[in-house]
């Protein structure tokens, strides 16, 4: 004997894959079911190709130059072509952002001196982590700002050498000569003693964004930009 719910007489067929609460005809494939129109969908870059250079150029026409990473030698030179061309090109300030940046010793140098000689201001702003040689980077710029979630470890830089005895003697001199120069722009910075600063880069002392301000290695948080314009190439600023 089959019986049948209340409510449920006649019994309904199941309803067919496709549409929902439409059965198919017969014949045709299922269909997708419609989108939502509240429901915007999410765009994605699927063919990077050589997007990453379109998009540092488009940057370099804002006059914002990005460098994360470490920063080694062939790097270094690519950031120091980059703030160079800026200088040339135009009197505006400049905006150098500084996302989990370490640095070579000679490397982060290089770009000291570099900033050391440019005529427009550098804004650096700092964001992840930023440590070793790479806070000298920041340390040279006209302006310094962190991003709130910014972290900054002074550190020593690790080295090695090879070779005769001589020519280890020699390396090390170099070393220190080039780390006072690094641990003198951070005190004549920070206006702390030099002393102070070599140990707490020896104690590998951690900073947050915070305690970066109260330290003077930053003159304080990224602010916001405001409204975004047309742009030259679509990313704020004046058409």
């Amino acid at each position: 004997m089959i019986t049948f719910h209340v409510g449920s007489f006649p019994p309904r067929p199941p309803v067919p894959p496709g549409r929902p609460g439409l059965p198919e005809r017969p014949g045709q494939p299922p269909q997708p079911p419609r989108p939502n129109p509240a429901i915007q969908p999410t765009r994605i870059w699927v063919e990077q190709g050589e997007w990453p250079g379109r998009l540092y150029e488009r940057l370099l026409n804002q006059r914002i130059v990005m460098a994360s990473g470490c920063l080694d030698g062939e790097a270094a030179t690519r950031l120091c072509a980059q703030l160079l061309t800026l200088d040339a090109e135009g009197e505006g300030p400049v905006r150098l952002e500084l996302h989990n940046l370490d640095a070579d010793l000679p490397a982060a140098l290089t770009v000291m001196g570099v900033l050391d000689t440019l005529r427009v201001p550098v804004t650096a702003y700092a964001g992840g982590r930023t440590g070793g040689p790479g806070l000298g980077v920041l340390a040279s710029a006209s302006h310094r700002r962190a991003y709130p979630n910014a972290f900054f470890a002074m550190s020593e830089p690790k080295v090695s050498f090879d070779g005769p005895v001589t020519a280890v003697a020699v390396h090390e001199e170099q070393v220190r000569a080039m780390l006072a120069e690094l641990y003198a722009r951070l005190a004549e910075v920070t206006g702390h003693e030099l002393d102070e600063v070599r140990d707490d880069a020896r104690r590998g002392r951690l900073l947050t964004a915070e305690q970066a301000v109260d330290y003077r290695l930053v003159e304080g948080f990224a602010e916001a930009r405001g409204p975004a314009g047309r742009g030259i190439a679509g990313l704020g600023g004046s058409a």
